[in-house]
Parts: structure tokens; sequence; C-alpha cells
């Protein structure tokens, strides 16, 4: 997806792990990702750049989709589609 794209998506849930370094974004990924429904998107948002390699990789182990990820001032934004 572009980043236009990615932006203009509808989240479900917003996890907000800035300020935390790993494994804190990827644990906090991974209790909020039952939050959203099948089919939905999660937003995590990560000063850990560790981040960039660590949510796509559980991503694909979980069997979700991972979508992409938006370069902000001082953190990322990266899309995950919960896909079961």
């Amino acid at each position: 997806m572009t980043v236009e794209e990615l932006k203009n998506l509808q989240v479900q849930k917003v996890v907000d792990a800035r300020g935390t370094s790993c494994p804190g974004p990827i644990l906090a990924a991974k209790r909020a990702i039952t939050e959203v429904p099948v089919g939905g998107v999660m937003e995590v948002l990560s000063s850990d750049a560790g981040s960039n390699k660590d949510i796509p990789a559980w991503s694909k182990k979980g069997g979700h989709e991972f979508l992409g990820v938006v370069e902000e001032a001082g953190y990322w934004k990266l899309y995950v589609k919960r896909m079961k």
C-alpha cells in the first residue's frame, strides 16, 4: 500500500507503544490484536526502530497481514490487518 493509502485507512485499534523498546511494542501489539475484529486494522505507534522488522515478522508468524509503515517525526506507524 502507498503511504497515502495507509494514512487513509480506517483503523479499529491504535496501540501507542512509543517510548518502549523491544519487546514492548511487540507485546503491546500481541495483546491488542485480540480486540480487533477479523478483517480489521490495528495501528501500532512505535519509536523503536526494531519494530520495523519485528512487527512484520510477528504478523506473518501469527497469520496476519502486515500492510505497511508510515514514518512520522520521531516514530513510526505500523499497520496490521487481523486475518484470523
